[in-house]
């Protein structure tokens, strides 16, 4: 069964959240984004009645919602899966858009709106992160790590892989994201060192969880 294509509103909130990703919050104007999203400037005032704030808020909720749904399926598998997923998810943009996209809810969360405009926006991309933690590390408690252990890992990974996409960005390589990949995924014990990278240990410090390198 094929999937329903977008409607026009929903053309212009992925339109929003792709031109965030690119330019940043203040960048980023409803008549640009129409223009984008090959849709009238009448019809994008139509659906988002309160302006850019509205329109914004609601591309970092979809930013947030289909991340988290590939998070979710993949971390069905456990923590592994889904770390690897992440990896990969926000390779594909940089690498697809030739390092000219990152993440549109960290662009949010980076750049200070004009005075007159609320902070909707930055609480929705709050509310992202904490989601993707929340879906880390409720996965990670269910492989036997502690709670507090599987929350601060969880905000290790969103951390460690939001920081390196913009790195990414700004270095016009992959290789911030795949150092950050190797060192979260290398856990192999090592003669003159131990172990090395992140390795998750179950209470009983004999389940490791190994996040194994993400595919170059």
């Amino acid at each position: 069964m094929s999937k329903p294509s977008p409607t026009p509103r929903e053309r212009i909130v992925a339109g929003a959240a792709d031109m965030i990703s690119r330019r940043g919050l203040n960048a980023t104007s409803i008549r640009e984004t129409a223009k984008f999203a090959r849709a009238p400037l009448g019809s994008t005032y139509h659906y988002f009645p309160e302006g850019k704030q509205q329109l914004v808020t609601e591309a970092v909720r979809y930013t947030g919602a289909w991340t988290a749904r590939s998070l979710r399926k993949n971390l069905e598998a456990g923590p592994v899966a889904g770390l690897l997923a992440f990896l990969a998810l926000w390779r594909k943009i940089v690498v697809d858009s030739d390092f000219r996209a990152g993440c549109p809810v960290l662009a949010v969360a980076v750049e200070e709106p004009p005075s007159d405009e609320t902070s909707a926006a930055l609480d929705a991309a709050a509310e992202v992160f904490a989601e993707w933690e929340h879906l880390l590390a409720d996965s990670l408690r269910e492989q036997g790590t502690a709670p507090e252990q599987a929350r601060q890992l969880a905000t290790l990974i969103v951390a460690a892989v939001e920081g390196t996409v913009a790195m990414c960005r700004a270095k016009l390589s992959t290789q911030p994201l795949d150092d950050t990949a190797e060192q979260l995924a290398d856990s192999r014990p090592r003669r003159d060192r131990g172990p090395t990278g992140l390795a998750l240990m179950a209470p009983d410090h004999d389940k490791r969880i190994r996040l194994h390198r993400s595919q170059r």
